[in-house]
């Protein structure tokens, strides 16, 4: 089917609007090609340090050009459950590339912070920084110019963007994400949910929460919440880096290990040794955004990427806005219901049909572009399947039904769950924000409150455990921006203003923070710009002002006469604490020029 009217304007304007941008990065793309690797006419001394610890063999062909090289950019770590896996991967990765005649070398890897262990924590306040530090660690390994492919073992929140942004800066080279699928089900995450809500009352202890938290997160696999890290798989299937039907399938299973080799062997036949060439900045378009923005705003996905995806377009030189994806949320309907916007989890949702299912079902409304290039060639048609495995031990692949495994978890776009996506912009006298509306129940879409002011997330809990919240209100939890304090993520305030709603009143949130990806039934205005520590309006809100909050018409005001508000002396805070400790003392300097929340929240230009 055609593509909808809506998606075909979004994405002619973005095109418009991106072209001198993205004709300067396709034109250094080119040059970069021209130039090649050309491993031959390095100097001896370059080369021998290149392949010091490869086989005489290997040395052979890598001296003369003879066989494809594939490097391999790792974010293991055997802390992290996500990232654990990833420890043979490389073995298997060398193998298969052996098999296909290749070689393979790990090139770097890069760091992989798990904000599951750093929340209300001060190494959160590295977090968001991190996806541009892992960016540029990535671009190190590259930088040695030995290899004709690389692929990209990451999963969670900031490393997978972080990737892509280095995969696109190196984008004269093809780029293939290998994920490591989720870990089995545990404890269903509305009881792991219920627990906390219980502890934040007091009602049970520490010994009852953590033995919840332990059988939630018990084995090796991404956390099965629909948050940021399940989310960035969903949007390298749907953006082409992932082969089809790759993205949910446990670790530690034989199909798992076939979908890697086949992986390798990919990355290695789409060099331009072969004839299949797909340079990462070629394949990644105009379109290969707009379809990660429908796929995040169909199944409910993380406000994280409202800055994530603007960081990654600008890598291609695409200048998508926050306007382009509220647009998108208000033209796209929303298809999953995955944990917190539903009971489900991943592998409920994989087991309903999953990406192929979701895909399919985009594809027939004409909700994304099918006329892409990927991993796996040409067409996004080619994604409409099921992975499994042959009995040959290879991956085979079979069309996935008509039907929803379960409908409950994933529907049609002829019965979608709501008319519209999961996310929504804000906008009013304190400026732009963003709203996750997709597990908010409607009647808390529109919220009018008076304000309580906070300027740490640590503020909130106390008076919440002073017994002062019992009532109507809007917490606005200001200075928690990229340059106050590097927009660390406050989850934690989600048991507290959860157990206020389910006592009956209404609260909301207001703030130049994040919450989690996982965050879900309270309404939430995060990632309000511009920040309080950057002039920001939402600095001027004073104690007991009545706020609206309209997730409907996509509106945030403050309901002060204009003329007194624009008067108003902006509130400072002292941010001192926040510069040291637990390594912030390093990141002073993305704190001073990191950008805007809806400019991507990035240090790079």
């Amino acid at each position: 089917m055609a593509a909808h009217s809506s998606i075909q304007a979004i994405t002619a304007r973005i095109i418009e609007r991106s072209k001198p941008h993205r004709e300067a990065y396709l034109d250094r793309l080119q040059r970069a090609v021209a130039k090649g690797p050309h491993r031959a006419v390095l100097s001896c001394g370059n080369l021998a340090h290149g392949f010091a610890v490869c086989s005489p063999a290997e040395k052979d062909a890598l001296s003369g050009d003879v066989v494809p090289n594939l490097g391999i950019i790792t974010a293991y770590n055997d802390m992290l459950s996500a990232h654990q896996p990833y420890e043979t991967f490389p073995s298997i990765i060398r193998e298969a590339a052996r098999e296909a005649g290749g070689i393979a070398q790990v090139a770097g890897a890069v760091p992989a912070m798990c904000d599951g262990v750093t929340q209300g924590q001060p190494g959160m306040e590295l977090s968001l920084f991190s996806r541009d530090t892992i960016a540029m660690a990535a671009g190190i390994g590259l930088s040695h110019n030995m290899f004709d492919s690389s692929v990209y073992l990451g999963i969670c929140d900031k490393i997978v963007p972080g990737l892509v942004i280095a995969a696109l800066s190196f984008g004269h080279l093809p780029a293939v994400f290998i994920p490591a699928g989720p870990m089995t089900s545990g404890l269903p995450n509305d009881e792991k949910s219920r627990i906390r809500q219980l502890y934040a009352e007091g009602k049970v202890g520490r010994d009852e929460l953590l033995e919840a938290e332990s059988k939630s997160y018990h084995g090796p696999g991404t956390c099965t919440f629909y948050g940021t890290a399940n989310s960035n798989q969903m949007l390298m299937e749907i953006m082409g880096f992932h082969m089809p039907g790759a993205s949910f399938v446990n670790p530690g299973t034989p199909l798992r290990e076939a979908l890697t080799r086949e992986a390798a062997k990919r990355a290695l036949a789409i060099t331009a040794m072969g004839n299949e060439f797909t340079p990462a900045g070629e394949m990644i378009d105009e379109r290969s955004i707009v379809n990660g923005v429908v796929g995040l705003h169909a199944t409910g996905g993380s406000t994280n990427h409202t800055m994530h995806l603007v960081a990654m377009a600008r890598a291609a030189g695409i200048h998508l806005t926050w306007q382009d994806i509220s647009e998108l949320s208000d033209a796209v309907p929303l298809l999953a219901r995955v944990y917190p916007n539903g009971l489900a989890d991943v592998n409920h949702f994989h087991a309903a049909g999953g990406m192929g299912f979701l895909i399919k079902q985009l594809l027939r409304g004409g909700y994304v572009h099918d006329d892409v290039r990927t991993v796996f060639g040409h067409g996004l048609e080619a994604y409409t399947v099921e992975a499994k495995l042959g009995a040959d031990g290879q991956v085979t692949r079979e069309s996935v039904p008509e039907v929803s495994g379960d409908s409950k978890v994933l529907t049609t776009v002829d019965q979608p769950f709501q008319k519209t996506g999961g996310l929504k912009m804000l906008s009013g006298n304190i400026g732009h924000g963003v709203i996750k509306i997709s597990a908010v129940k409607p009647e808390r879409h529109v919220i009018e409150a008076p304000a309580i002011i906070f300027h740490d997330q640590q503020g909130l809990q106390d008076a919440f455990k002073r017994g002062e919240l019992n009532r109507d209100f809007i917490a606005v939890v200001r200075f928690q921006g990229p340059k106050a304090n590097g927009m660390p993520e406050l989850h934690r305030l989600t048991p507290p203003l959860g157990v206020l709603q389910d006592r009956g009143f209404k609260v909301a949130l207001v703030t130049d923070g994040r919450m989690s990806g996982a965050s879900g039934k309270v309404p939430a205005a995060i990632h309000m710009t511009p920040e309080a520590s950057d002039g920001g309006a939402i600095a001027k809100i004073r104690e007991g002002d009545m706020i609206r909050l309209d997730a409907v018409a996509g509106t945030l005001e403050v309901l002060v006469d204009a003329a007194e508000f624009d008067a108003r002396t902006p509130a400072e805070a002292d941010l001192s604490e926040n510069e040291f400790g637990m390594g912030r003392e390093l990141f002073s300097a993305f704190r001073r020029n990191v950008g805007r929340a809806d400019q991507g929240a990035s240090v790079f230009a």
